[in-house]
């Protein structure tokens, strides 16, 4: 391996923006973060999935439901078209 190229490689220590400390090494020494695990609401089970101008039913007719969105709602399948030889 070559000398003197590589960065140097010290203790850190990230912040977030709520106040939690996380303590690693990095070749940065101090880095600020916006959101973390701490506080990000998919982390702490206060996500909410909001359907906004029903979005989800435009959505579905548009593209199709899945086939497991279908089996659960008891609808048959749309069948493939025939393959031509």
């Amino acid at each position: 391996m070559k000398q003197n190229i590589h960065p140097e490689y010290v203790d850190s220590q990230i912040v977030c923006a709520c106040g939690t400390v996380y303590h690693t090494r990095s070749t940065k020494q101090n880095i600020r973060l916006g959101i973390c695990a701490a506080c990000h609401p998919f982390f702490t089970g206060q996500q909410k999935f909001v359907d906004t101008a029903g979005r989800v039913e435009k959505f579905t007719r548009r593209f199709g439901a899945s086939k497991l969105t279908e089996k659960r709602m008891g609808t048959a399948a749309i069948p493939a078209p025939a393959k031509k030889k």
